[in-house]
């Protein structure tokens, strides 16, 4: 770790447009701290990576479009050797059965206390009732995935990758708009008093999409499992586009993470790599690392390219201009034996940091209790373009 500009920064080298980006929201008056996570890179005002604490504040574009994605892991009762074995036909399952892509719908429609909640009602959540419970445990597109993995004591899992779909990303545009929020990249931070009717409802429409979330990921993982004829022994699940009411230093504040993951001493989490490469459950520990950074790690392995680098531009008859073909992708995932389902070059392992490395800038603040290597993969094709993705 490094200080600059008295922002904590983890990772080398520095996106220092991500750093811009975090120091502008940094700059709020309301705001107590801020950090930059080992896998940072730019994102919509406030950095991939990034976490800012506020007083009496909540930044809906720090949380950003997707409210609450987020990831979940399920220990499984299957025997690895058995899970190699049948892994194609589950992964075709899978592909078959959970829905992937833009605007999609689950065709097993899935039921849920959630859409008791009296907030329904309210304007604007009552409008999108209807499209959040057709939506309810589709995947989306982007780098959200599922995955089927195998543990260092060749124990099952699976895990997935995705937020609050379609009803986070209206509920969001309609914040950020009602607060004056402006196009571009490099503009400064929505924010809300959250004891103002706006700061209020938001966080109540931000609450709303947090339980949304973590139904579609509950429902998900427990699909597959299914798929896979099993039995789930424990599960990880955590946010990383969320603001947590906390007490740091003992002050009480709303720590905005957008792509960062909650790691107090003890706490566990679920960070996934790229589609061939491990991921991880680990679990913060106390150090003077972890109070800096507002008891946060990294969500992912950080990109080290843009989409359209990777996969070139849309043209008529195809894309051209990418620096990762599919050859190259297939290559890599092969030689790791992992079996794919759909995806894009834009979600390549050569578009990603390698993990490892990006948690070794993190050791003195979490300790690595599973390794999960990847044998299946599943993500929308790259014919698909979302805009719910994070």
């Amino acid at each position: 770790m490094r200080v600059i500009e008295n922002i904590p920064v983890w990772g080398e080298p520095v996106d220092w447009d991500a750093l811009k980006q975090i120091e502008t929201c940094a700059a709020d008056p309301s705001a107590a701290g801020a950090a930059l996570m080992a896998d940072h890179h730019v994102g919509y005002s406030m950095p991939i990576g990034g976490v800012v604490a506020y007083r009496d504040k909540v930044s809906p574009s720090g949380v950003g479009y997707d409210i609450a994605c987020g990831n979940k892991a399920v220990l499984t009762d299957m025997p690895a050797k058995e899970a190699r074995r049948k892994i194609a036909k589950v992964m075709d399952d899978v592909f078959r059965i959970i829905s992937f892509g833009i605007g999609m719908r689950n065709d097993e429609r899935v039921d849920h206390e959630l859409f008791n909640d009296l907030t329904w009602k309210d304007h604007p959540f009552s409008p999108l009732k209807e499209l959040a419970h057709q939506q309810l445990g589709t995947v989306g597109s982007g780098n959200h995935y599922v995955d089927v993995f195998v543990d260092e004591l060749d124990r099952v899992w699976v895990g997935v990758h995705f937020g609050s779909r379609g009803f986070g990303h209206k509920i969001a545009t309609h914040f950020m708009e009602a607060g004056g929020g402006k196009n571009g990249m490099f503009v400064d931070p929505v924010v809300f008093h959250d004891r103002s009717t706006i700061g209020e409802d938001y966080l109540r429409g931000m609450a709303l999409a947090g339980r949304y979330a973590y139904a579609g990921r509950d429902w998900v993982c427990a699909r597959v499992v299914k798929i896979l004829g099993a039995r789930v022994l424990e599960e990880v699940h955590n946010h990383h586009n969320f603001a947590w009411r906390e007490s740091h230093s003992g002050e009480d504040l709303w720590v905005v993470r957008k792509g960062a993951t909650p790691a107090f001493p003890g706490q566990r989490g679920f960070v996934g790599g790229s589609m061939g490469d491990i991921s991880v459950i680990l679990e913060g520990v106390e150090s003077p690392e972890s109070a800096s950074s507002f008891y946060s790690t990294v969500h992912g392995a950080g990109r080290v390219m843009s989409r359209t680098q990777a996969a070139g531009k849309r043209r008529k008859g195809g894309r051209v201009g990418g620096l990762v073909s599919h050859e190259m992708m297939e290559e890599w995932v092969r030689e790791k034996g992992v079996v794919l389902r759909g995806a894009g070059t834009d979600e390549s392992p050569h578009c990603y940091k390698r993990l490892p490395k990006v948690l070794e800038f993190h050791a003195p603040t979490v300790r690595i209790l599973h390794t999960l290597t990847p044998i299946g993969v599943a993500m929308a094709g790259e014919d698909v373009f979302d805009p719910y993705k994070d």
